[in-house]
Protein backbone atom coordinates (compact mmCIF):
# COMPACT_ATOMS: atom_id res chain seq x y z
CA UNK A 1 0.00 0.00 0.00
CA UNK A 2 1.28 3.38 -0.78
CA UNK A 3 2.58 5.83 1.84
CA UNK A 4 0.26 8.66 2.55
CA UNK A 5 2.47 11.58 3.52
CA UNK A 6 1.14 14.43 5.59
CA UNK A 7 1.40 18.19 3.12
CA UNK A 8 2.75 20.96 4.43
CA UNK A 9 1.07 22.95 7.03
CA UNK A 10 -1.32 25.33 5.62
CA UNK A 11 -4.69 27.44 6.38
CA UNK A 12 -8.03 26.38 3.89
CA UNK A 13 -10.00 29.55 4.14
CA UNK A 14 -13.37 28.47 2.37
CA UNK A 15 -15.64 31.77 1.20
CA UNK A 16 -19.54 30.30 1.65
CA UNK A 17 -18.14 27.93 4.73
CA UNK A 18 -21.31 27.23 5.69
CA UNK A 19 -22.98 27.04 1.95
CA UNK A 20 -24.11 23.47 0.80
CA UNK A 21 -20.85 22.75 -1.25
CA UNK A 22 -18.72 22.93 1.75
CA UNK A 23 -21.28 20.60 4.20
CA UNK A 24 -21.14 18.32 1.41
CA UNK A 25 -17.96 17.68 -0.20
CA UNK A 26 -15.58 20.16 0.98
CA UNK A 27 -15.20 19.44 4.64
CA UNK A 28 -16.57 15.52 4.72
CA UNK A 29 -13.14 15.60 1.96
CA UNK A 30 -10.57 17.26 4.31
CA UNK A 31 -12.13 14.95 7.16
CA UNK A 32 -11.31 11.69 5.05
CA UNK A 33 -7.59 13.49 4.78
CA UNK A 34 -7.46 14.28 8.70
CA UNK A 35 -8.05 10.66 9.17
CA UNK A 36 -5.66 9.53 6.88
CA UNK A 37 -3.07 11.31 8.69
CA UNK A 38 -2.29 13.36 5.24
CA UNK A 39 -2.92 17.35 7.52
CA UNK A 40 -0.69 17.91 9.08
CA UNK A 41 -0.98 18.45 13.07
CA UNK A 42 -0.64 22.66 13.10
CA UNK A 43 -2.97 22.72 9.79
CA UNK A 44 -6.53 25.22 10.01
CA UNK A 45 -10.01 25.13 8.05
CA UNK A 46 -11.36 28.63 8.29
CA UNK A 47 -15.10 28.94 7.01
CA UNK A 48 -16.20 32.63 6.24
CA UNK A 49 -19.52 33.23 6.11
CA UNK A 50 -21.45 36.71 5.76
CA UNK A 51 -23.42 36.00 8.76
CA UNK A 52 -21.88 35.77 12.00
CA UNK A 53 -21.36 32.17 13.41
CA UNK A 54 -19.83 31.32 16.72
CA UNK A 55 -17.47 29.16 17.14
CA UNK A 56 -19.34 26.46 19.02
CA UNK A 57 -22.70 26.43 16.89
CA UNK A 58 -19.86 25.94 13.77
CA UNK A 59 -18.29 22.88 15.50
CA UNK A 60 -21.81 21.97 15.87
CA UNK A 61 -22.75 21.79 11.79
CA UNK A 62 -19.69 20.61 10.77
CA UNK A 63 -20.43 17.54 13.25
CA UNK A 64 -23.95 17.16 11.61
CA UNK A 65 -23.07 17.51 8.11
CA UNK A 66 -19.81 14.73 8.40
CA UNK A 67 -22.26 12.68 9.80
CA UNK A 68 -24.40 12.99 7.21
CA UNK A 69 -22.37 12.41 4.02
CA UNK A 70 -19.84 9.96 5.99
CA UNK A 71 -20.62 6.71 5.96
CA UNK A 72 -21.44 5.56 10.02
CA UNK A 73 -18.39 3.17 9.41
CA UNK A 74 -16.31 5.56 8.03
CA UNK A 75 -16.38 8.19 10.94
CA UNK A 76 -13.75 8.30 13.74
CA UNK A 77 -14.88 10.00 17.18
CA UNK A 78 -11.10 10.55 18.17
CA UNK A 79 -10.25 11.70 14.01
CA UNK A 80 -13.69 14.03 14.29
CA UNK A 81 -12.01 15.42 17.89
CA UNK A 82 -9.02 15.92 16.31
CA UNK A 83 -10.68 17.94 12.88
CA UNK A 84 -12.93 19.79 14.95
CA UNK A 85 -10.13 21.73 16.84
CA UNK A 86 -8.77 22.98 12.89
CA UNK A 87 -12.53 24.51 12.56
CA UNK A 88 -12.74 28.80 12.83
CA UNK A 89 -15.31 30.68 12.05
CA UNK A 90 -15.49 34.15 10.58
CA UNK A 91 -17.95 36.48 9.01
CA UNK A 92 -16.98 38.56 6.05
CA UNK A 93 -19.64 40.34 3.47
CA UNK A 94 -17.21 40.74 0.44
CA UNK A 95 -20.04 42.86 -1.54
CA UNK A 96 -20.05 45.30 1.93
CA UNK A 97 -16.49 44.86 2.30
CA UNK A 98 -17.22 44.00 6.34
CA UNK A 99 -15.40 41.47 7.99
CA UNK A 100 -11.97 41.38 6.56
CA UNK A 101 -10.43 42.74 10.35
CA UNK A 102 -11.41 39.78 11.79
CA UNK A 103 -9.65 37.16 9.21
CA UNK A 104 -6.29 39.10 8.80
CA UNK A 105 -5.80 38.90 12.68
CA UNK A 106 -6.60 34.74 12.22
CA UNK A 107 -3.83 34.92 9.32
CA UNK A 108 -1.41 37.16 10.52
CA UNK A 109 0.61 35.38 12.61
CA UNK A 110 0.87 32.52 10.13
CA UNK A 111 2.53 34.59 6.70
CA UNK A 112 4.52 31.44 5.99
CA UNK A 113 1.92 29.33 5.78
CA UNK A 114 0.48 28.04 2.50
CA UNK A 115 -2.80 29.60 1.89
CA UNK A 116 -5.67 28.36 0.09
CA UNK A 117 -8.43 30.52 -0.50
CA UNK A 118 -11.38 28.65 -1.93
CA UNK A 119 -14.15 30.73 -3.51
CA UNK A 120 -17.57 28.40 -2.56
CA UNK A 121 -19.49 31.44 -3.88
CA UNK A 122 -21.46 32.58 -6.78
CA UNK A 123 -18.98 33.28 -9.87
CA UNK A 124 -19.85 36.90 -9.86
CA UNK A 125 -18.11 37.14 -6.25
CA UNK A 126 -15.02 35.56 -7.17
CA UNK A 127 -13.61 39.30 -8.40
CA UNK A 128 -14.75 41.35 -5.44
CA UNK A 129 -13.24 38.71 -3.17
CA UNK A 130 -10.01 38.01 -4.57
CA UNK A 131 -9.52 42.08 -4.54
CA UNK A 132 -10.56 41.87 -0.60
CA UNK A 133 -8.16 39.50 -0.14
CA UNK A 134 -5.41 41.32 -1.81
CA UNK A 135 -6.40 44.88 -0.18
CA UNK A 136 -5.80 43.68 3.36
CA UNK A 137 -2.33 42.12 2.55
CA UNK A 138 -3.92 38.53 2.69
CA UNK A 139 -2.32 37.23 -0.78
CA UNK A 140 1.28 36.20 0.31
CA UNK A 141 3.83 33.99 -2.17
CA UNK A 142 2.39 30.31 -0.56
CA UNK A 143 -1.20 31.79 -1.57
CA UNK A 144 -3.25 29.70 -3.99
CA UNK A 145 -7.16 30.36 -4.69
CA UNK A 146 -9.80 28.09 -6.50
CA UNK A 147 -12.48 28.64 -8.65
CA UNK A 148 -15.74 26.40 -8.60
CA UNK A 149 -17.71 26.09 -11.93
CA UNK A 150 -19.13 27.41 -13.71
CA UNK A 151 -17.07 30.04 -14.31
CA UNK A 152 -19.35 32.92 -15.96
CA UNK A 153 -22.33 32.22 -18.15
CA UNK A 154 -20.59 33.40 -21.64
CA UNK A 155 -17.30 34.01 -23.11
CA UNK A 156 -17.64 37.33 -21.95
CA UNK A 157 -18.77 36.97 -18.27
CA UNK A 158 -15.78 34.57 -18.16
CA UNK A 159 -13.18 36.78 -19.34
CA UNK A 160 -14.13 39.27 -16.86
CA UNK A 161 -14.17 37.06 -13.64
CA UNK A 162 -10.78 35.98 -15.01
CA UNK A 163 -9.18 39.63 -15.28
CA UNK A 164 -10.76 40.69 -12.33
CA UNK A 165 -8.91 37.50 -10.25
CA UNK A 166 -5.94 37.58 -12.29
CA UNK A 167 -5.18 41.20 -11.70
CA UNK A 168 -4.39 40.23 -7.83
CA UNK A 169 -3.00 36.58 -8.17
CA UNK A 170 -1.00 35.19 -10.75
CA UNK A 171 -2.14 32.41 -13.19
CA UNK A 172 0.08 29.47 -11.38
CA UNK A 173 -1.62 30.63 -8.47
CA UNK A 174 -5.10 30.16 -9.29
CA UNK A 175 -6.74 26.73 -9.41
CA UNK A 176 -10.05 26.18 -12.09
CA UNK A 177 -11.45 23.44 -10.51
CA UNK A 178 -13.50 20.46 -12.15
CA UNK A 179 -14.12 17.70 -9.79
CA UNK A 180 -14.59 15.01 -12.38
CA UNK A 181 -10.63 15.57 -13.54
CA UNK A 182 -10.20 14.62 -9.80
CA UNK A 183 -12.00 10.97 -9.99
CA UNK A 184 -10.24 7.45 -9.99
CA UNK A 185 -11.44 6.43 -13.22
CA UNK A 186 -10.66 9.24 -15.35
CA UNK A 187 -7.43 9.37 -14.36
CA UNK A 188 -7.18 5.56 -15.13
CA UNK A 189 -8.24 6.38 -18.33
CA UNK A 190 -4.81 8.14 -18.81
CA UNK A 191 -2.99 5.25 -17.49
CA UNK A 192 -4.93 2.66 -19.67
CA UNK A 193 -3.92 5.48 -22.95
CA UNK A 194 -0.42 6.45 -22.00
CA UNK A 195 0.88 2.97 -19.68
CA UNK A 196 -0.71 0.23 -21.98
CA UNK A 197 0.89 0.23 -25.32
CA UNK A 198 -1.51 -2.15 -26.95
CA UNK A 199 -4.55 0.78 -27.46
CA UNK A 200 -2.37 3.41 -28.72
CA UNK A 201 -2.13 1.62 -32.22
CA UNK A 202 -5.93 1.17 -32.43
CA UNK A 203 -6.58 4.74 -30.52
CA UNK A 204 -7.52 6.58 -33.96
CA UNK A 205 -9.56 6.95 -36.97
CA UNK A 206 -8.61 3.89 -38.74
CA UNK A 207 -10.11 1.50 -35.63
CA UNK A 208 -12.63 3.83 -33.81
CA UNK A 209 -16.19 4.52 -35.39
CA UNK A 210 -17.39 6.79 -32.70
CA UNK A 211 -17.18 7.88 -28.96
CA UNK A 212 -20.15 7.96 -26.70
CA UNK A 213 -19.97 10.30 -23.17
CA UNK A 214 -23.13 10.08 -21.10
CA UNK A 215 -23.25 11.84 -17.98
CA UNK A 216 -26.93 11.41 -16.61
CA UNK A 217 -28.68 11.61 -13.09
CA UNK A 218 -32.02 10.86 -11.59
CA UNK A 219 -31.94 13.68 -9.15
CA UNK A 220 -33.90 16.74 -10.50
CA UNK A 221 -32.77 20.46 -9.93
CA UNK A 222 -33.54 20.07 -6.15
CA UNK A 223 -32.51 23.36 -4.19
CA UNK A 224 -30.12 24.65 -7.30
CA UNK A 225 -33.55 25.47 -9.17
CA UNK A 226 -33.22 29.37 -9.17
CA UNK A 227 -29.05 28.79 -10.07
CA UNK A 228 -29.73 26.01 -12.79
CA UNK A 229 -32.66 27.81 -14.18
CA UNK A 230 -30.07 30.56 -15.58
CA UNK A 231 -27.52 27.95 -16.88
CA UNK A 232 -29.10 25.13 -17.54
CA UNK A 233 -27.41 21.75 -19.04
CA UNK A 234 -25.54 23.13 -21.62
CA UNK A 235 -23.39 25.59 -19.30
CA UNK A 236 -23.75 23.51 -16.26
CA UNK A 237 -22.18 20.05 -17.54
CA UNK A 238 -21.05 19.99 -21.05
CA UNK A 239 -18.91 23.65 -21.34
CA UNK A 240 -16.94 21.87 -18.27
CA UNK A 241 -17.21 18.35 -17.48
CA UNK A 242 -18.26 17.08 -20.60
CA UNK A 243 -15.69 18.78 -22.81
CA UNK A 244 -12.63 17.99 -20.71
CA UNK A 245 -13.49 14.37 -20.69
CA UNK A 246 -13.66 14.59 -24.46
CA UNK A 247 -10.27 16.08 -24.40
CA UNK A 248 -8.65 13.05 -22.35
CA UNK A 249 -9.95 11.09 -24.60
CA UNK A 250 -8.99 13.28 -27.92
CA UNK A 251 -5.30 14.65 -26.82
CA UNK A 252 -2.11 13.57 -27.88
CA UNK A 253 0.42 11.98 -25.02
CA UNK A 254 1.87 14.74 -23.63
CA UNK A 255 5.66 14.84 -23.43
CA UNK A 256 5.70 14.79 -19.54
CA UNK A 257 2.99 14.52 -17.05
CA UNK A 258 3.60 18.20 -16.34
CA UNK A 259 0.55 20.85 -15.58
CA UNK A 260 1.13 22.65 -19.06
CA UNK A 261 2.12 19.70 -20.68
CA UNK A 262 -1.09 17.97 -20.20
CA UNK A 263 -3.03 21.59 -20.80
CA UNK A 264 -1.34 21.94 -23.96
CA UNK A 265 -2.87 18.94 -25.37
CA UNK A 266 -6.11 19.72 -24.13
CA UNK A 267 -6.61 23.03 -25.32
CA UNK A 268 -5.13 21.30 -28.96
CA UNK A 269 -8.54 19.44 -28.99
CA UNK A 270 -10.83 22.12 -28.19
CA UNK A 271 -9.27 24.31 -30.35
CA UNK A 272 -9.67 21.25 -32.83
CA UNK A 273 -13.43 21.24 -32.05
CA UNK A 274 -15.35 21.59 -35.25
CA UNK A 275 -17.88 24.96 -34.75
CA UNK A 276 -21.48 24.28 -34.66
CA UNK A 277 -22.89 26.94 -36.01
CA UNK A 278 -26.60 28.29 -36.01
CA UNK A 279 -27.76 26.85 -39.36
CA UNK A 280 -26.55 23.17 -37.60
CA UNK A 281 -27.95 23.36 -33.69
CA UNK A 282 -31.07 21.52 -34.94
CA UNK A 283 -29.58 18.98 -36.96
CA UNK A 284 -26.55 18.53 -34.10
CA UNK A 285 -28.23 19.10 -30.50
CA UNK A 286 -31.22 18.39 -28.97
CA UNK A 287 -32.37 20.54 -26.11
CA UNK A 288 -34.68 18.34 -23.50
CA UNK A 289 -36.93 19.87 -20.08
CA UNK A 290 -37.87 16.74 -18.07
CA UNK A 291 -41.72 15.70 -17.25
CA UNK A 292 -43.41 14.13 -14.06
CA UNK A 293 -42.37 10.58 -14.37
CA UNK A 294 -41.28 7.72 -12.56
CA UNK A 295 -37.53 7.94 -11.43
CA UNK A 296 -35.65 4.88 -9.22
CA UNK A 297 -39.44 3.63 -8.68
CA UNK A 298 -40.86 6.77 -7.33
CA UNK A 299 -42.82 8.95 -8.72
CA UNK A 300 -41.24 12.83 -9.75
CA UNK A 301 -42.42 16.06 -10.13
CA UNK A 302 -42.02 17.65 -13.44
CA UNK A 303 -38.45 20.67 -14.04
CA UNK A 304 -41.38 23.67 -13.87
CA UNK A 305 -43.24 21.88 -10.83
CA UNK A 306 -39.74 21.93 -9.26
CA UNK A 307 -39.32 25.61 -9.92
CA UNK A 308 -42.58 26.49 -7.99
CA UNK A 309 -44.49 28.99 -7.85
CA UNK A 310 -46.41 28.43 -11.57
CA UNK A 311 -43.04 28.53 -13.16
CA UNK A 312 -42.98 29.51 -16.68
CA UNK A 313 -39.21 28.60 -18.43
CA UNK A 314 -37.82 27.00 -21.39
CA UNK A 315 -34.19 25.95 -19.61
CA UNK A 316 -32.80 22.76 -21.19
CA UNK A 317 -32.37 19.91 -18.67
CA UNK A 318 -31.33 17.96 -20.99
CA UNK A 319 -28.37 18.06 -24.08
CA UNK A 320 -27.39 15.87 -27.10
CA UNK A 321 -25.19 16.60 -29.88
CA UNK A 322 -22.85 15.48 -32.63
CA UNK A 323 -19.36 16.76 -31.79
CA UNK A 324 -16.34 16.94 -34.11
CA UNK A 325 -12.29 17.13 -33.89
CA UNK A 326 -10.96 18.47 -37.04
CA UNK A 327 -7.20 16.11 -36.35
CA UNK A 328 -5.40 13.54 -38.08
CA UNK A 329 -6.46 11.37 -35.74
CA UNK A 330 -10.06 11.74 -35.31
CA UNK A 331 -10.84 13.47 -38.50
CA UNK A 332 -14.51 11.37 -39.58
CA UNK A 333 -14.92 10.12 -35.91
CA UNK A 334 -17.70 11.49 -34.57
CA UNK A 335 -18.31 12.26 -30.50
CA UNK A 336 -21.86 12.18 -29.46
CA UNK A 337 -22.30 13.42 -25.98
CA UNK A 338 -25.44 13.89 -23.99
CA UNK A 339 -26.35 14.55 -20.46
CA UNK A 340 -29.30 15.50 -18.04
CA UNK A 341 -31.34 15.51 -15.26
CA UNK A 342 -33.69 12.72 -14.12
CA UNK A 343 -32.85 9.93 -16.61
CA UNK A 344 -33.28 6.82 -16.37
CA UNK A 345 -29.90 5.33 -14.57
CA UNK A 346 -27.60 7.48 -13.09
CA UNK A 347 -24.29 6.83 -15.12
CA UNK A 348 -21.15 8.79 -16.27
CA UNK A 349 -18.84 6.85 -18.84
CA UNK A 350 -17.60 6.70 -22.22
CA UNK A 351 -18.03 4.75 -24.67
CA UNK A 352 -15.36 4.09 -27.37
CA UNK A 353 -16.73 1.86 -30.27
CA UNK A 354 -14.50 0.29 -32.35
CA UNK A 355 -15.23 -0.82 -36.13
CA UNK A 356 -16.77 -3.96 -37.08
CA UNK A 357 -14.14 -6.49 -38.24
CA UNK A 358 -13.46 -5.89 -41.97
CA UNK A 359 -14.42 -9.82 -43.08
CA UNK A 360 -17.02 -12.39 -41.54
CA UNK A 361 -15.54 -15.67 -41.96
CA UNK A 362 -17.75 -17.63 -39.81
CA UNK A 363 -20.69 -19.85 -40.48
CA UNK A 364 -23.93 -18.80 -40.88
CA UNK A 365 -25.75 -18.94 -37.57
CA UNK A 366 -22.66 -18.75 -35.90
CA UNK A 367 -23.78 -15.83 -34.04
CA UNK A 368 -24.19 -11.75 -34.88
CA UNK A 369 -20.56 -10.13 -34.27
CA UNK A 370 -20.72 -7.03 -32.69
CA UNK A 371 -17.97 -4.47 -32.63
CA UNK A 372 -15.77 -4.27 -30.32
CA UNK A 373 -16.23 -1.28 -27.21
CA UNK A 374 -13.99 -0.21 -24.84
CA UNK A 375 -15.98 1.52 -21.85
CA UNK A 376 -14.91 3.27 -18.78
CA UNK A 377 -17.49 3.66 -16.37
CA UNK A 378 -16.97 6.79 -14.12
CA UNK A 379 -19.77 6.03 -11.78
CA UNK A 380 -21.21 4.45 -10.16
CA UNK A 381 -19.19 1.28 -9.79
CA UNK A 382 -16.34 2.42 -11.22
CA UNK A 383 -14.41 0.30 -13.63
CA UNK A 384 -13.08 -0.73 -17.22
CA UNK A 385 -14.54 -3.27 -19.62
CA UNK A 386 -13.84 -4.43 -22.89
CA UNK A 387 -16.25 -5.91 -25.49
CA UNK A 388 -14.64 -8.94 -27.32
CA UNK A 389 -16.14 -12.22 -29.45
CA UNK A 390 -15.32 -15.43 -28.15
CA UNK A 391 -16.30 -18.75 -28.73
CA UNK A 392 -18.99 -20.06 -26.58
CA UNK A 393 -17.69 -23.33 -24.71
CA UNK A 394 -18.91 -26.94 -25.60
CA UNK A 395 -19.67 -29.18 -28.21
CA UNK A 396 -22.72 -28.99 -31.40
CA UNK A 397 -20.31 -26.17 -33.28
CA UNK A 398 -18.93 -22.90 -33.60
CA UNK A 399 -20.69 -20.23 -31.51
CA UNK A 400 -20.21 -16.74 -30.77
CA UNK A 401 -21.03 -14.39 -27.65
CA UNK A 402 -20.12 -11.12 -26.34
CA UNK A 403 -17.17 -11.70 -23.49
CA UNK A 404 -16.64 -8.55 -21.01
CA UNK A 405 -13.30 -8.15 -19.94
CA UNK A 406 -14.27 -6.70 -16.72
CA UNK A 407 -11.96 -4.60 -13.96
CA UNK A 408 -14.18 -3.68 -11.57
CA UNK A 409 -12.17 -1.48 -9.17
CA UNK A 410 -14.17 -2.14 -6.33
CA UNK A 411 -13.51 -5.77 -6.77
CA UNK A 412 -9.91 -5.38 -7.47
CA UNK A 413 -8.79 -3.29 -5.49
CA UNK A 414 -9.90 -3.94 -1.81
CA UNK A 415 -9.99 -0.15 -0.88
CA UNK A 416 -12.16 2.80 -0.18
CA UNK A 417 -11.99 5.54 -3.50
CA UNK A 418 -11.23 8.66 -1.97
CA UNK A 419 -13.76 11.69 -3.31
CA UNK A 420 -12.55 13.51 -6.37
CA UNK A 421 -12.52 16.83 -3.98
CA UNK A 422 -10.07 15.17 -1.57
CA UNK A 423 -7.53 14.48 -4.23
CA UNK A 424 -8.07 17.72 -6.13
CA UNK A 425 -7.86 19.90 -2.46
CA UNK A 426 -4.33 17.90 -1.85
CA UNK A 427 -3.23 18.89 -5.16
CA UNK A 428 -3.90 22.15 -4.42
CA UNK A 429 -2.13 22.81 -0.94
CA UNK A 430 0.85 21.15 -2.93
CA UNK A 431 0.51 23.58 -6.00
CA UNK A 432 0.20 20.61 -8.45
CA UNK A 433 -2.36 22.42 -11.24
CA UNK A 434 -2.22 19.22 -13.30
CA UNK A 435 -5.73 18.36 -12.63
CA UNK A 436 -7.16 21.85 -13.23
CA UNK A 437 -8.09 24.06 -15.75
CA UNK A 438 -6.02 27.14 -17.64
CA UNK A 439 -7.62 29.97 -18.60
CA UNK A 440 -7.03 29.61 -22.14
CA UNK A 441 -8.86 26.17 -21.26
CA UNK A 442 -11.84 27.54 -19.92
CA UNK A 443 -12.15 30.69 -23.03
CA UNK A 444 -11.57 27.87 -25.71
CA UNK A 445 -14.39 25.52 -23.90
CA UNK A 446 -16.79 28.96 -24.06
CA UNK A 447 -16.11 29.79 -27.47
CA UNK A 448 -16.88 26.78 -28.81
CA UNK A 449 -20.55 26.22 -26.65
CA UNK A 450 -21.64 29.99 -27.00
CA UNK A 451 -22.16 29.58 -30.54
CA UNK A 452 -24.81 27.04 -29.75
CA UNK A 453 -26.47 28.98 -27.09
CA UNK A 454 -26.70 31.73 -29.74
CA UNK A 455 -27.93 29.35 -32.06
CA UNK A 456 -30.94 27.91 -30.48
CA UNK A 457 -32.02 31.61 -29.44
CA UNK A 458 -31.60 32.39 -33.12
CA UNK A 459 -33.45 29.54 -34.84
CA UNK A 460 -35.55 29.23 -31.65
CA UNK A 461 -34.94 25.32 -30.15
CA UNK A 462 -37.16 24.60 -27.59
CA UNK A 463 -36.74 21.85 -25.00
CA UNK A 464 -38.23 18.64 -26.19
CA UNK A 465 -40.27 17.44 -23.68
CA UNK A 466 -39.00 13.56 -21.94
CA UNK A 467 -40.61 11.32 -19.52
CA UNK A 468 -38.64 11.87 -16.45
CA UNK A 469 -37.11 7.96 -15.43
CA UNK A 470 -36.26 7.28 -19.50
CA UNK A 471 -33.62 8.37 -21.51
CA UNK A 472 -34.39 11.87 -22.56
CA UNK A 473 -36.47 12.80 -25.47
CA UNK A 474 -36.89 10.67 -28.50
CA UNK A 475 -34.97 13.66 -31.20
CA UNK A 476 -31.80 12.33 -28.96
CA UNK A 477 -32.38 9.20 -30.36
CA UNK A 478 -32.34 10.30 -33.65
CA UNK A 479 -29.51 12.31 -33.43
CA UNK A 480 -27.70 8.95 -33.34
CA UNK A 481 -29.76 6.68 -34.99
CA UNK A 482 -30.04 8.58 -38.28
CA UNK A 483 -25.99 8.12 -38.20
CA UNK A 484 -26.59 4.28 -38.13
CA UNK A 485 -25.50 4.13 -34.67
CA UNK A 486 -27.07 3.60 -31.35
CA UNK A 487 -27.11 5.04 -27.38
CA UNK A 488 -25.32 2.55 -24.91
CA UNK A 489 -27.83 2.17 -22.56
CA UNK A 490 -26.96 -1.18 -21.04
CA UNK A 491 -25.46 -1.56 -17.65
CA UNK A 492 -22.02 -2.13 -17.20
Amino acid sequence: MQKIIPVAPFDFVVFGGTGDLSMRKLLPSLYFRDRDNQISEDSRIILASRSAVDNKALVARVHDAIRTHVAAEEFDEEVWKRFATRLHSVAIDATAKRGWPELEKVLAPREEQIRVFYMATAPDLYGATSHGLHEHGLITANSRVVLEKPIGHDLESAKAINDQVGEVFSEPQIFRIDHYLGKETVQNLMALRFANSIFEMVWNRVAIDHVQITVAETVGVGARGGYYDRSGALRDMVQNHMLQLLCLVAMESPTRLDPDDLRDEKLKVLRALEPITWREVEHLTVRGQYRAGVCEAQSVPSYLQDLGDGAASDTETFVALKAQVNSWRWAGVPFYLRTGKRLQEKASEIVVQFKPVALDIFPQGAGQMSPNRLVVRLQPDEGIKLQLISKDPGPGGLRLRDTALNLSFAEAFKTRFPDAYERLIMDVVRGNATLFMRRDEVEAAWRWVEPILEGWQRTGQSAKPYTAGTWGPSAAIALIERDGRTWHDDPM
